[in-house]
């Protein structure tokens, strides 16, 4: 197994490829006005292009490793990658709302096969004592998407019109697909995921608490943040000038989070710093409740961008422990987890914002989040016993 300096081209290749991912699935977001100017449709129905990657996300992904079991791990990442650079590129070409609606479940099936494969591969390419480094590496280009790609995205729209932005999105999503396809060495596939398997998996002690924390922590995250724009000029009446720039500032330390989180994760272990990263999210959510209704309060905004990017390297280390023979399993059904919580969260918040406005909403994300917090004791005092009733069950040998 090579070390992770000689994998690194492969890991940063892999993290090209979420970074392409996370611009594609996100950037309708900032070019939802020349969208709906061109094709004629509401800003809500733009909108919903993000719910429609999503879902498809959480529904193909899956499915996806039992489907493509009979290819090697590197063939099924490029295929992933391939439908993503291909559905991105259709969209940009799109002559209506519904091809381009179409184009979004294509990029969403691509995506499903890529991201959690991406993270899969990632952590079989490196000693296991690297994993977390790894993991940090790879899903860091899915944060970085949130820094540049979608501000990115946004800029050409305005500037470009949206539909070079798209091709822009796709043409890097093909450079990812060439750097995979000259980086990333063959991986064993493994032992091929099967929906027995899959049963297998999900008995797992810790699994299903496991994947709910995820999926609990992200609907908690966007209740917030899935009406991030919105949210800031109801209730610190920010320009959106001074939006962009605090959705920047969140990004970037988002990005400082996930290349913490090794770190932090080495000295504390995986179950403590997913806690700290709970912990940390409630104390942001607790302090845009009592922030002030002025520009100073944009800060507390920023705050907890650092703990939601904590989480997801740990996390995804813990399920590869829990399910070591079936990485690329297990971290789909995290992944789907991941998009379904998007989708929820951002549910939440659209749902409360006309009827009680943006100052409450931080109280209902810390509701949900409250509910991640009991599924995450639950996984930790799960696998706890688990580990327990091993080495129980494990002769001794008295020599």
């Amino acid at each position: 197994m090579p070390s992770r300096n000689s994998a690194l081209p492969a890991l940063l290749s892999l993290s090209l490829g979420y970074f392409s991912l996370g611009t594609i699935s996100l950037a309708v977001v900032g070019l939802n006005g020349p969208i709906g100017d061109d094709l004629h449709v509401e800003p809500a129905s733009v909108g919903i292009l993000v719910t429609v990657f999503a879902l498809t996300f959480a529904v193909f992904a899956p499915s996806a490793p039992i489907l493509l079991r009979r290819w090697n791990r590197k063939r099924v990442l490029l295929v992933g990658i391939g439908l993503l650079t291909v559905g991105a590129a259709l969209g940009a070409v799109a002559p209506n709302y519904g091809f381009l609606t179409a184009t979004r479940v294509l990029a969403a099936m691509g995506a499903a096969v890529f991201g959690p494969g991406a993270s899969a591969a990632g952590a079989l390419i490196v000693p296991t004592e690297r994993r977390q480094r790894a993991l940090a590496t790879v899903f860091g280009g899915m944060t970085a998407a949130a820094v540049l790609g979608v501000p990115l995205a946004s800029f050409l729209g305005g500037s470009l019109g949206w539909r070079p932005a798209l091709l822009g999105v796709a043409v890097l999503s093909a450079i990812a697909f060439v750097t995979v396809f000259v980086f990333v060495p063959e991986i064993p596939t493994g032992e091929p995921p099967t929906v027995q398997a899959y049963r297998g998996a999900l008995r797992t002690p810790a699994t299903v608490a496991t994947v709910s924390t995820t999926l609990l922590f992200m609907a908690a995250q966007f209740t917030v943040y899935g009406i991030a724009g919105a949210y800031l000029k109801d209730r610190f009446d920010a320009s959106s000038g001074l939006i962009s720039v605090t959705l920047l500032a969140f990004g970037v330390i988002g990005v400082a989070g996930n290349a913490s989180a090794p770190r932090i994760a080495e000295r504390l272990g995986g179950e403590r710093t997913v806690g700290l990263a709970v912990i940390g999210l409630a104390m942001g959510f607790a302090l845009l409740l009592v922030a002030p209704h002025s520009t100073a309060g944009l800060v507390f905004f920023a705050f907890w961008a650092f703990f939601s990017q904590l989480y997801q390297a740990p996390q995804q280390a813990r399920l590869v422990e829990l399910v070591p023979l079936q990485p690329g399993l297990i971290l789909a059904l995290n992944a789907a987890a991941l998009y379904l919580g998007m989708s929820l969260g951002s549910f939440i918040g659209s749902s409360l914002l006309p009827g009680v406005g943006a100052g409450p909403i931080p109280a209902a994300a810390l509701g949900v989040l409250v509910l991640a917090a009991l599924a995450h004791l639950l996984s930790v005092r799960q696998a706890s016993a688990a580990k327990v009733a091993e080495q129980s069950a494990t002769p001794v040998h008295i020599s």
